[in-house]
């Protein structure tokens, strides 16, 4: 199911750039992909490693990452998530479900 933004709530357009890394990734991929349905999931440099680009809506970018991050770690405990949300100028990153800093994009 793709990530979608709280009901009621005004959406902003986040642009996603990610790295994923996992003990199983044959598990986590076809979820990876279901979960990112507007933009790319390809094979990282490291075994068990994906890279990702997308586009996607909702009312903040930590809640995006907090969505997408939990939805990996249903179905393997073991996968980390290094992400940038870039919306109106801004880049949010993220290790996890931590936010590592805020820049101008």
């Amino acid at each position: 199911m793709p990530l979608r933004g709280v009901s009621g709530v005004t959406a902003n357009q986040y642009r996603l750039r990610a790295r994923v890394s996992t003990a199983d990734p044959t598990v986590v991929g076809p979820v990876l992909e279901r979960a990112i349905a507007a933009g790319t999931v390809s094979p990282g440099d490291s075994p068990g490693e994906f890279r990702v680009e997308a586009t996607l809506q909702g009312a903040s970018a930590r809640e995006l990452n907090r969505a997408l991050l939990s939805e990996l770690r249903r179905v393997e405990k073991k996968t980390r998530l290094r992400s940038e949300w870039t919306c109106n100028g801004v880049t949010e990153r993220f290790f996890d479900y931590v936010p590592k800093g805020t820049r101008k994009a």
